[in-house]
């Protein structure tokens, strides 16, 4: 239980016992300024207007009842009715130890675990990953890592577009290109210049298109051979996919790959059923399903087409039976969605028609957590000097190429494959971190000074902070076992209290996928041993040694803080940079 619980638990237990009415929200948060105590109950005031008394009156009552005398060293009663905490030092310091001595720094898994499916990346397997899946595939895998850390059931989905139209083109060209070569591997090596070149022939050739066309049908149809050119194409596009993720940390591999095809054969009895109970009718021939629920203002019904008129499927239908099949075969109770805002209509639709049928119950809950979108320096969508399509791996080999460079100046006397190394995990940390240091829901600009900046709020500055304290370490020679955590001064305090307010950015996070308040707690937090260390000596002569111990617990409940914050980002860490 964090700090912000605790209080919680106690403020409502003493609310209770002033007669306040359940359900009256205490409304515990950390204090915003200081000389306002460490935390504040700011719930008295709402609490009296429902009661119609006194809030400063009111608030006086809570305290008298708050059992604190173990956690406080004082509490009062500020302007028209807030409570300031102020903690105990020696309290503080006894967290903090249970904190330094526990593998999971004292937070504790869940109690009621939620089996949770995050769908996320879901590139279309007939081009190569570009820089447009980069924001999904970042931010849903650092919320697959920080709900299974939390102890959720976390089952990873990406919804890969491996069906439709153009891939009879696409099998087609690789049908035709192996009868000149022997491997489709060779064939496929560049994903985009293949696409490109098929969509070509498909234009510029009416016997091909023809072909392709056919291959289509067949393909649905399940003809051996073109189901065998297909699955050969999915199987090399999956390993460029496969590669990104490697080179990215992303912990998605082949096992979470649950493509369009993979719910072929219930799009039919889908239909049929929609059909059946009156929730879609035929309509000019394609098969639609009009949505009350979602009227536009004119009072028209939202119109989702579910089959279209020559009886293809579309997006909807696909993500229906997905639906299904992660409520009544994974047995989720919550689904997250990372896709781009774009979609947001779309989802809206298929939710509200998930319900409508009884495929998802109100105990499931559906969720879209759209983001914006990465913009160039010139506030446009990122994109090539010519105007094309950024490949995700030439950008990820940039970002570790140019880190390596800055890596090297900064730091001469590493070898160099130290340097590469490292520049590496520089590279990689700041693309991520700039991406997720951003409010999710916001566009954001691509610029990479800024990311690679070894100072303020960035991916390298928080690496830095790990290793310098890292660096303290080897100075220090042997780390003191069991020493007492003593927080005289003022930024010891102040240290110890945000080392505790981890667990609390942990929860924000997995209840509002908002992955910048992570970055938020870290930043602050690394800034806050910055102004510890300044005021704060550790090796310096004349510190005695219980002092000297105590800070150096301290400092490494800080790297270790620091170094799971960033794991759960997928950022890592070195002890040298």
């Amino acid at each position: 239980m964090n700090i912000r619980e605790l209080l919680t638990q106690k403020a409502q237990s003493a609310m209770t016992a002033v007669g306040i009415p359940e359900g009256v929200n205490p409304n515990v948060a950390p204090a915003k300024k200081a000389g306002f105590g460490d935390y504040q109950i700011n719930g008295a005031m709402a609490a009296a207007k429902q009661m119609k008394t006194n809030p400063r009156a009111l608030a006086e009552q809570i305290v008298g009842a708050l059992a604190l005398d173990d956690i406080a060293e004082k509490l009062e009663v500020a302007g028209p009715g807030f409570i300031n905490i102020h903690l105990k030092p020696e309290w503080l310091a006894a967290q903090v130890d249970a904190v330094l001595k526990d593998a999971r720094l004292a937070l504790a898994p869940v109690t009621k675990p939620d089996t949770v499916v995050v769908d996320y990346s879901s590139p279309n397997l007939a081009k190569e990953m570009h820089v447009g899946h980069i924001r999904s595939t970042i931010i849903g895998d650092a919320l697959a890592r920080l709900l299974e850390f939390q102890g959720h059931t976390v089952l990873r989905q990406n919804h890969v577009g491996d069906w439709g139209t153009q891939f009879g083109m696409l099998i087609a060209e690789l049908e035709e290109q192996l009868a000149t070569q022997d491997s489709a591997g060779f064939a496929l090596k560049d994903l985009e210049q293949f696409y490109q070149q098929a969509k070509k022939h498909f234009d510029d050739d009416e016997a091909f298109a023809h072909k392709a066309r056919d291959y289509v049908v067949k393909l649905q149809g399940g003809d051996a051979h073109i189901l065998g050119l297909w699955e050969k194409f999915k199987d090399i596009s999956l390993q460029h996919g496969e590669d990104n993720y490697r080179t990215l940390n992303v912990t998605l591999n082949r096992s979470h790959v649950m493509g369009e095809s993979s719910y072929n054969d219930d799009l039919p009895v889908l239909v049929k059923d929609l059909l059946a109970r009156g929730i879609a009718v035929e309509d000019q021939g394609a098969v639609v399903a009009f949505l009350d629920e979602m009227k536009d203002k004119e009072g028209n019904p939202s119109v989702v087409i579910i089959q279209k008129q020559g009886g293809g499927y579309l997006y909807a239908t696909t993500d229906l039976a997905a639906m299904r099949y992660r409520v009544n075969h994974l047995g989720a109770n919550r689904i997250m969605y990372f896709i781009d805002a774009r979609q947001s209509l779309h989802m809206q639709q298929v939710f509200t028609l998930s319900r409508k049928a009884g495929y998802v119950s109100d105990q499931v809950s559906l969720e879209h957590h759209a983001f914006g979108t990465m913009m160039g320096t010139d506030g446009k969508p990122f994109k090539t000097r010519s105007g094309g399509t950024v490949k995700l791996a030439e950008l990820l080999d940039e970002a570790i190429e140019r880190a390596t460079a800055v890596v090297s100046e900064k730091n001469p006397e590493l070898s160099q494959a130290e340097a590469k190394e490292i520049g590496r995990k520089v590279g990689i940390g700041a693309v991520k971190y700039s991406d997720l240091s951003k409010t999710r829901t916001n566009d954001y600009i691509f610029n990479w000074d800024a990311m690679l900046a070894f100072e303020g709020n960035t991916g390298p500055y928080l690496q830095y902070a790990y290793t310098r304290i890292q660096s303290i370490f080897r100075k220090a020679g042997e780390l003191p076992a069991d020493a007492p955590i003593v927080l005289a001064a003022d930024q010891e305090k102040a240290l110890a209290l945000r080392l505790l307010q981890f667990g609390e950015a942990l929860n924000q996070v997995a209840a509002e996928a908002l992955p910048h308040v992570l970055c938020t707690y870290l930043y602050e937090l690394a800034s806050q041993f910055m102004s510890f260390y300044e005021a704060c000596p550790i090796l310096k002569d004349g510190i005695d040694a219980p002092m000297r111990a105590s800070r150096l617990q301290l400092s490494q409940t800080t790297a270790r803080t620091l170094a799971q914050g960033l794991e759960l980002l997928g950022i890592e860490v070195s002890d040298k940079m």
